[in-house]
């Protein structure tokens, strides 16, 4: 009992488990809108923009939050605003102002090498690096969030799967989409010390996917993928402990593993279905 509750000794690794714990329910509650709306690319590509913005913060000695929160907000609204005001796709767009602001991140780091150590947690994670003031920001933004989702939830819902009908009852869609955008931006900021900005849109799209595997409604997924992130996040950051990897990827990679299994029992289970059909026919 002494060696598996080892870890907990250690101030850094409750941090660091608190912060998981949390930051793998608020992705798992977003990334359900994300994956319904077709959006998995902006996940990556927020991720991405904001570590630009981080760079940018760190070299003119902003605050870390409120200088990456607002350019992964700004980027968000921009992402919209070109989308709707011209011709291009979301996905272009995604791809030319996130991949933008990611290189002016690394322009930047590669200009002042002094930087480059610090920003290895913002890329792949690390639990050493959390504090108990990471973990308040994480807990507050997870609760921001879910207020949103709780007092938006239906207007959430009928834009998500279907925009035009949303806006002919009345739905003010284009501030719900920057309510969003900054919600988003809010939790990429709040993952980024646990995940690292290359492992965040894995951990906003697995916990979706995997519950949209299970059900078909969405109140249901929308409990089992925040459930599945918080589980995750937990014991993701009990194995990097022993297996001496990074915090994101071993969440990430545990989450994978979860999707791998449920995806098996669920192609076994529809096809044993299809063929008790054919052989009633």
């Amino acid at each position: 009992m002494d060696i598996l509750l080892q870890p907990f000794q250690f101030e850094f690794f409750r941090n660091g488990t608190l912060a998981a714990v949390l930051v793998g329910g608020l992705c798992g509650m977003i990334g359900v809108y994300i994956v319904l709306r077709g959006m998995s690319y902006i996940g990556h590509g927020l991720s991405h923009a904001v570590f630009g913005g981080a760079v940018v913060s760190f070299v003119l000695g902003w605050n870390f939050y409120v200088g990456a929160g607002l350019w992964g907000f700004l980027a968000a609204v921009l992402i919209n605003q070109t989308v709707r005001r011209t011709r291009i796709n979301a996905d272009a767009a995604i791809g030319v102002i996130t991949t933008a602001s990611f290189a002016l991140g690394v322009a930047l780091i590669s200009r002042y090498r002094r930087f480059t150590r610090s920003f290895d947690a913002a890329l792949f994670g690390s639990v050493l690096g959390v504090t108990p003031e990471d973990v308040l920001v994480v807990a507050v933004v997870a609760a921001m969030v879910a207020l949103v989702v709780f007092f938006r939830y239906k207007q959430l819902l009928f834009m998500t799967f279907d925009t035009q009908v949303a806006q002919v009852y009345g739905i003010n869609t284009a501030w719900l989409d920057t309510l969003f955008a900054l919600a988003l931006a809010a939790g990429l900021i709040a993952s980024m010390q646990i995940l690292g900005v290359t492992l965040i849109a894995a951990a906003l799209v697995i916990p979706a996917i995997t519950a949209r595997l299970l059900t078909d409604r969405f109140d249901r997924m929308l409990l089992m993928s925040i459930g599945m992130g918080m589980l995750t996040g937990f014991f993701g950051m009990y194995l990097s402990y022993y297996l001496d990897i990074a915090s994101g990827a071993s969440i990430v990679l545990l989450q994978a593993s979860v999707f791998a299994v449920v995806l098996g029992i669920t192609s076994f289970q529809k096809r044993a279905t299809q063929r008790l059909m054919h052989t009633h026919v």
